[in-house]
């Protein structure tokens, strides 16, 4: 999969495509109902698939204080993309010059000149151009003099309810796993490369890799029975915290894993953390010694919990 880096990087040899645009966060089950209606009528035209992102997300861009907290890094993205058979994926700097382009400068820009979009995977409630002027409607009407065709994303249910990323996030921050894996068509995890912490863990006896989830913020804060790809051919059990370590005066977003009877050397995996159950909300304590002790207790928890549960 070619991933293009802005419009100003589009070539000739771009052109000519079936595309979509959205966010995607999390890539779940309506996600990929899109990617297969894509790539299916792709496929029929005999043209490259491709996804039309924008970052930062339009609302971290206007509203960053109340965005909705990410599912999944830009690269988990992708990656997820690259796998579900996407050709190229066009991701747009989300910023003030671009986003005062109206409606017809960005069909005019982007659609027509960059890609010469031949065929648009669209939802009937999607809005875009300055003040969100554009619509459905305004795609299908510019589309029929700028020679391209616009599509409606069918509608993908689950107990009678739409999948959304919203169900999916409200699901992960509640704890309940087993219905964001039921949304997300796999279970929830967060990548991430093994970076040099602070070694705290270490000084009280509890050595943690630490991965930076690459996202202002989660739906997920707490501790968790986790489990870790990554490290050889089977996935290791562990307990994670993530969040902002308040103990600590911590000031950035990490994920800390402590993995269970595990003593090697992983500076620079990329890890993957999969979120089995949660033990416990993200709490501030009296010092390190209650922070250990509460550490082993949650050590102990984990162990209790993969000795009678098999993920």
């Amino acid at each position: 999969m070619e991933l293009i880096r802005g419009i100003h990087n589009l070539r000739a040899r771009h052109q000519q495509c079936v595309a979509t645009i959205g966010n995607f966060d999390g890539v779940h089950l309506g996600h990929q109902a899109i990617i297969r209606q894509l790539r299916q009528k792709a496929d029929e035209m005999r043209l490259p698939a491709v996804v039309i992102l924008f970052e930062p997300q339009p609302r971290e861009f206007f509203t960053p204080d109340s965005a909705p907290a990410r599912l999944m890094s830009v690269r988990e993205k992708l990656e997820m993309l690259a796998l579900l058979g996407i050709d190229r994926v066009l991701c747009i700097r989300f910023n003030r010059k671009f986003c005062s382009l109206s409606a017809a400068q960005f069909c005019e820009h982007v659609l027509q000149q960059g890609l010469d979009v031949k065929h648009l995977v669209v939802g009937d409630d999607f809005r875009f151009g300055h003040d969100r002027c554009g619509d459905f409607e305004f795609l299908k009407q510019y589309g029929a003099t700028a020679g391209f065709t616009v599509e409606d994303t069918h509608t993908f249910e689950l107990d009678g309810q739409r999948v959304s990323s919203t169900r999916v996030r409200d699901a992960v921050h509640e704890g309940d796993f087993g219905e964001s894996a039921r949304l997300l068509g796999r279970p929830y995890r967060i990548a991430g490369r093994v970076v040099h912490g602070d070694k705290i863990g270490r000084t009280i006896g509890v050595p943690t890799a630490n991965l930076l989830p690459d996202r202002i913020n989660t739906p997920l804060q707490g501790v968790y029975c986790v489990t870790v790809d990554g490290i050889g051919d089977e996935p290791h059990k562990g307990v994670a915290n993530i969040g902002y370590r308040p103990t600590v005066a911590g000031d950035r977003l990490r994920l800390e894993v402590h993995l269970l009877d595990f003593q090697e050397d992983i500076y620079g995996f990329r890890l993957h953390v999969t979120f089995q159950q949660m033990i416990r909300d993200e709490k501030k304590f009296s010092g390190l010694d209650e922070l250990q002790r509460q550490i082993k207790a949650d050590i102990e928890a984990a162990k209790a919990y993969f000795a009678k549960t098999d993920p």
